[in-house]
Parts: C-alpha cells; sequence; structure tokens
C-alpha cells in the first residue's frame, strides 16, 4: 500500500514514523525533515515481527510504534512498496511513500517563488558563505588559471549540489569581470527519469539559471553491457559534453568536482589503483582539439556546499541512473563502496590528526622525484636506476 505526499502532510507528526532507506550517499544530499535514516537490513532486523523473534520480543517491537503508522521512502517509491509489503505481512501496519523522496522534492519545489530564492540563494554567497566558498572559488579561478580574457565556459549542471552552486558562483563571477568572458550552463539528459528531469527544471527555474539542455541516449546504450557499464557511461557523457559545448562555441567545460573529490582521488589512487595521481585542477582534452577541462570548486569543502544546501533550503537530485535507485551516474556500487570507506578512513584519521586532509592534498604538489623508485611522464616509463650509475 502506497500513501501519497498529501496524505503524509495531513497526518499528525506523532501518528508515524518516517524511515529513509536509501544509501548513505543518497541521504548525505537531503532528507524528508523528521526521517530516521535506517538500511533495509536494519529496518528488518529491527521490525522482525514474530517471524524470527520469540512472541514477548514480537510484542515489544509492535508496543515499540504504539498506533503508529511505519511510513518508508526509497528514491522513487519502488523498492520500498516491497519492503511495506513485507512488514505488513509482519503484523504491522507499514506503507510506502508514492513516488519516494524525488515525489517529495517536487512537491516542495512547487512552493518556492523563484525571486525569493534566487535572491536569498545569492545574498548567502555574498555574506554567509563568502570566506569558505565565494573566496575559494575564486582563489582556484586566480591560482590555476582557470578563466582566461575571451573564454566561452560550459557550466555542465548534472543536477546536484555540487553543479548548481558552481552555476551561481559562475554568475556571481560574471557580476565583477576583470575582462571579458563568456558562460553557457548546460544540461546534458542522458535518459533520466522524467522525475529527475522535472527537479533539474525547477532547480534551474527557482535560481534562475538559463539552461540549455541537450538529450541523448546514454543511459539506453549502456543498459545491457555487463562490464563496466558506469565507467562506459561516464566516458561516454564527458564526450557529448565536449561535442554539445563545442557546438555552442566553448572553449572550455566546467565539472563541480571538490577538495573532497580530490583528496578521495588520491587515496583511491593509492589504496586500490597502487598508483600515485590526482585529480587536476584543468586538462587538455585529449579528443576534442583546442577544448579544456576545468574544476572551480577545486578548493571548496563538501561540508560547506552541504552547509549552503540546507541553509537556502535546497534539494537537488543525486540517484541520476534512469534504471536504479542505488546507481550515481559517474560511480558503480564497487567505486561507490570504495569512496565510502575512503571518507571513512579520512574521518577516523582526522580524529588524531586535524590537518590530514590538507596533508593529503598537498602531498601531490611535493613530490620529491629524487625519492621516487619510478614514474611516468607522457606515456614513458622512468626508473630512478636509468641514471643512478651515472651520477
Amino acid at each position: 500500500m502506497d500513501i501519497t505526499i498529501n496524505e503524509l502532510g495531513q497526518l499528525m507528526p506523532d501518528s508515524y514514523r518516517l524511515l529513509d532507506m536509501r544509501g548513505d550517499v543518497e541521504v548525505g544530499h537531503g532528507m524528508i525533515p523528521g526521517a530516521i535514516h535506517m538500511s533495509k537490513d536494519a529496518i528488518l532486523e529491527k521490525y522482525q515481527g514474530g517471524l524470527v523473534k520469540s512472541d514477548e520480543e514480537a510484542t515489544q517491537a509492535r508496543e515499540d510504534l504504539a498506533d503508529k503508522k511505519l511510513i518508508i521512502y526509497c528514491a522513487r517509491g519502488r523498492i520500498s512498496q516491497e519492503l511495506a509489503e513485507e512488514l505488513r505481512d509482519r503484523g504491522y501496519d507499514a506503507f510506502s511513500l508514492k513516488g519516494g523522496y524525488t515525489a517529495w522534492l517536487l512537491e516542495q519545489m512547487k512552493n518556492q517563488q523563484a525571486d525569493e530564492v534566487c535572491a536569498q540563494v545569492e545574498k548567502s554567497i555574498r555574506k554567509k558563505f563568502r570566506k569558505n566558498i565565494w573566496c575559494k572559488f575564486t582563489k582556484a579561478i586566480n591560482q590555476y588559471e582557470l578563466v582566461k580574457e575571451g573564454d566561452c565556459i560550459a557550466v555542465c549542471i548534472s543536477g546536484g549540489k555540487d553543479s548548481m552552486l558552481m552555476a551561481k558562483l559562475f554568475q556571481e563571477l560574471k557580476l565583477h569581470n576583470k575582462f571579458p568572458f563568456e558562460v553557457k550552463f548546460v544540461v546534458m539528459d542522458p535518459g533520466y527519469s522524467p522525475e529527475n528531469r522535472k527537479v533539474i527544471e525547477e532547480n534551474a527555474r527557482k535560481l534562475k539559471v538559463p539552461v540549455h539542455i541537450f538529450e541523448s541516449d546514454i543511459f539506453e546504450s549502456v543498459y545491457h553491457i555487463e562490464k563496466s557499464p558506469c565507467y562506459l557511461c561516464a566516458r561516454m557523457r564527458r564526450g557529448y559534453l565536449y561535442n554539445f559545448a563545442k557546438e555552442l562555441g566553448c572553449n572550455k567545460i566546467a565539472l563541480g568536482h571538490h577538495y573532497d573529490d580530490v583528496i578521495e582521488t588520491i587515496l583511491m589512487g593509492m589504496l586500490y589503483g597502487a598508483q600515485i595521481q590526482t585529480m587536476m585542477p584543468k586538462l587538455h582534452s585529449t579528443n576534442f582539439e583546442g577544448m579544456e577541462l576545468i574544476r572551480p570548486l577545486y578548493l571548496i569543502r563538501e561540508d560547506d556546499i552541504k552547509a549552503w544546501r540546507d541553509y537556502n533550503d535546497l534539494r537537488f537530485i543525486q540517484c541520476a541512473c534512469k534504471f536504479t535507485d542505488t546507481c550515481t551516474t559517474c560511480n558503480n556500487e564497487e567505486n561507490q563502496s570504495k569512496r565510502i570507506e575512503i571518507k571513512q578512513l579520512i574521518a577516523e584519521l582526522k580524529k588524531k590528526n586535524p590537518y590530514v586532509e590538507a596533508h593529503i592534498f598537498k602531498s601531490v604538489e611535493n613530490v620529491n622525484i629524487e625519492t621516487v623508485i619510478a614514474y611516468k611522464k607522457d606515456g614513458v616509463k622512468h626508473h630512478f636506476l636509468d641514471d643512478y650509475d651515472l651520477k
């Protein structure tokens, strides 16, 4: 059985328990106020009913809910239907939230006026988040020479918090032009669900970001690929973005990777890839002559982006894949799990050394070639023994 967003809003707060069964990454992008985050396994373990627990324990579990309804939601209300049905079989008054988190998100957007939202967002960038977001954005622009006179930059918007913040920062940067450059805001729809497409369009409307939306069939193309479909999807999307940006007359594409992405990539390369590499602040395209990729959020912390999002009560999509409620468009499940492990590792290290994140970031700026066994440059491997006896 489903319960709609409107029906949920009519219930008294103490008459139900709302459970968010999405993954950690999705929940990190926002939850319905008052919800409790629990995985599917944790929910089933807690509410085992009379199937596994003794009669006394089962009775206690149901008394814990008293007369409350148990309302569960996932990303789009599909997986939660099965779980709610299983809980009903165990004797609980369980429901699935129709349309899931995405439906709730769209309902929230209907009640927000673009002028009010946009004005507040822009003010927050100039005032409250000036130090942690705006100044770090401009520092990256200047330090890595990401924007130059005459540039035409395609700001690529995926629909998440990072790329939407980047769009607003570029709009602010245009107000302080020191030299002429142009920006175009690009959204590629690789086959989004109608709900996710609507969320992106609504956010663009509220934040007054004039987006160019173009469509591709990438999701359909990789759906039946068994080996590394998410890797292929990411490569294809990058190529489509370069191509469309070039058609618009752009010479650069801007992506929303931030500081935390950089340090996590460094550690993932070392621990899982047996190599030392970093996510560069800018790159020349190898397949599209004259095109560059830039990362203007390079120095901005993810926690500050989340704080900006929550301060302005903004809601963005996280899971963009059309075919699953758990996959993201740029990582498969294995890589997603590894990235979460790296986040947890960094958090543990930070407890003993508060500077560990800065040290990881700086480590790839302070490489001493004299103490490196081997390294690659332009695809050629150099070993310390190559000229060891000549010294």
